[in-house]
């Protein structure tokens, strides 16, 4: 037989097997319409039959809903190949699991030490430092806007003295640190690289994140210092100095998880998230960094919420879309680049003070989600966030949570075993199209900083979070222990962590100590430095590190950077 003819035979069979598909289709057709109408025909329970996002769920889904959609290596692949639909690696869990974090910090440095070290001993495999209120705006623990915030809703972090404490007898090249921060986050990330030097540990063997996401500030939940753009320059310094210097650390991690929290829906989650992304990467390649460098070391925070498909399907639109605009859109040509990686955080907002044990049945099913979606770490929420910061006891159950999920209920055993889904991947393709028409909606008011600074992001954010809000005190979508199923009575029965109030006055005892030990005229001559960095080109990072190895506090070092960059004040939106 010549090639012409096994060419006209290949042909004949293509058509012949298109011929039967679409003959199997319209049967199909035919057995669904069957369907529809017994379906139609039986009264069903009053409930909205909607993602919490809102997006209407039809009762089955079927090959009819993938007519259409594109070939299987174009939409899926494999997992750790392009588009990554499936997982950022090849093997996922069957060589690694997810790394297993605690979200922990109260207190003062030693408390939150101890605490630490208790996790670790118990396998944890990761650490996430909380900082308390006063830290996340840039205060010191003795500035008068601290006063009644100092470690009360994380640890009090205020110079190098603090960092060197929090992480006394933890090898910091062994253990991977995670730190939520981002106003002053540049800041706290030179706190931190000057301590693992004390311990004779370089920036090159350092292994992590530092938040520093500053869109999301403004966006959903504004604790910010600096106005957009110079905050932007430092985050962009940060990616610059990391790259040479730290390239094992990931200088940011971009967070759709705050904008979840405040009320967004996951198709804005998912779009605000990615198209910040975006922006800090068209900052880097404007700054003339090659995407192909620096990309790698950009990392993903995402929420995950109580719908268990649509979280599901978030994670794998998430990761095609950042690998095809990676690919197409900024001309990154290493597959290191396309690659999303992810941390999760089970979602805050769904935990309830009624009935606090409920939360870790929620817990456990998010934490499900976030593993079949294909997460690279993950933190599990405590029963008890919504009283109080979580007691020994509260961890151990969530961390246990995680442990019990990879080791005994098997879930880590195959890649991707939602794949194939009727449901699964037409929810994956709803929600990449609905990031795609939000990205178009953000480019219309001008794009990331302009649509924030009209209030755009949080105007939107807040219908959201109204309409979530009524759908729950109308009834209309069931919160046990909330609106649904009370016991009458809601006396909460669990033990709580109380902060000592002497943490506070500690930790001024701490703070003057500090001043009267360290070098003063080394302390003046830093913070000049950077002060004429700041007035310059020239990269901050360096000049940081050296405020901080001079024991410089963090508020010294943001009013130094803030006497330059200003600071920032939201308009009013509403």
């Amino acid at each position: 037989m010549s090639t012409i003819e096994r060419d006209a035979v290949a042909a004949a069979e293509r058509a012949d097997a298109l011929a039967r598909k679409d003959e199997e289709l319209e049967r199909l057709r035919a057995e669904v319409e069957r369907w529809r109408a017994l379906y139609e025909a039986t009264p069903h329970r009053d409930a909205p039959f909607t993602t919490v996002s809102g997006r209407p769920i039809e009762p089955l889904y079927t090959p009819l809903d993938r007519v259409g959609a594109p070939p299987y290596e174009d939409a899926l692949g494999l997992p750790g190949s392009f588009p990554f639909t499936r997982g950022p690696y090849a093997t996922m869990y069957r060589t690694r699991l997810w790394t297993m974090r605690q979200f922990a910090g109260f207190a003062t440095a030693e408390e939150t030490n101890e605490r630490y070290k208790y996790l670790l001993k118990h396998g944890q495999t990761g650490l996430s430092v909380a900082f308390d209120f006063p830290t996340l705006m840039g205060y010191d623990s003795d500035h008068p806007r601290s006063l009644g915030e100092v470690g009360v809703c994380g640890v009090a972090i205020s110079s190098l003295a603090d960092m060197e404490t929090l992480f006394d007898g933890i090898p910091l090249d062994q253990v991977s640190v995670s730190m939520t921060i981002n106003g002053p986050a540049v800041i706290l990330f030179c706190f931190y690289v000057a301590a693992a030097e004390k311990q004779g540990v370089g920036p090159e063997k350092l292994r992590g994140t530092v938040q520093n996401d500053v869109l999301k500030e403004y966006q959903a939940q504004h604790a910010w210092i600096f106005p957009p753009e110079p905050a932007l320059r430092c985050i962009v310094d940060m990616f610059e100095w990391c790259s040479t210097h730290a390239p094992k650390y990931n200088p940011i991690s971009i967070s759709g998880y705050h904008i979840r929290e405040a009320g967004a829906t996951a198709a804005q989650e998912l779009a605000f998230t990615l198209r910040n992304g975006f922006e800090y990467v068209e900052r880097g390649i404007a700054r003339g960094l090659d995407v192909n460098v620096f990309a790698p070391r950009l990392s993903f925070f995402f929420d995950v919420h109580n719908d268990f498909f649509e979280e599901v399907a978030k994670f794998r639109a998430a990761r095609r879309i950042w690998a095809r605009t990676l690919r197409e859109r900024y001309g990154a040509t290493n597959p290191e680049a396309w690659r999303l990686r992810t941390h999760a955080q089970t979602a805050g907002v769904t935990l309830t003070a009624q009935q606090p044990e409920n939360n870790i049945v929620r817990v456990a099913y998010q934490a499900l989600a976030a593993v079949l979606g294909g997460t690279q770490s993950l933190h599990t929420n405590s029963m008890d966030e919504t009283l109080a910061l979580p007691t020994e006891k509260a961890v151990r159950i969530a961390l246990r949570t995680q442990q019990i999920l990879a080791h005994e209920t098997g879930v880590a055993n195959t890649i991707d075993p939602l794949a194939g889904s009727y449901f699964v991947e037409t929810l994956t393709d709803r929600l990449e199209a609905d990031a795609l028409e939000i990205f178009e909606r953000i480019e219309e008011a001008g794009g990331v900083v302009p649509a924030i600074e009209a209030g755009w992001f949080q105007r939107e954010i807040a219908e959201s979070a109204l309409r979530q809000q009524l759908e729950v005190e109308r009834g209309e979508r069931v919160v046990v222990g909330v609106n649904a199923f009370e016991e009458g009575s809601e006396d909460v029965e669990i033990d709580l962590l109380r902060i000592d109030p002497s943490v506070e006055e500690k930790q001024r005892r701490r703070m003057a100590q500090l001043r009267e030990t360290r070098d003063a005229e080394r302390v003046r001559q830093t913070l000049d430095a950077l002060r004429a960095a700041c007035a310059s080109d020239e990269n901050v990072v360096p000049r940081i590190l050296d405020c901080a190895r001079a024991y410089c506090t963090l508020y010294e070092i943001r009013s130094v950077m803030e006497e330059v960059f200003g600071s920032y004040k939201e308009p009013v939106f509403f």
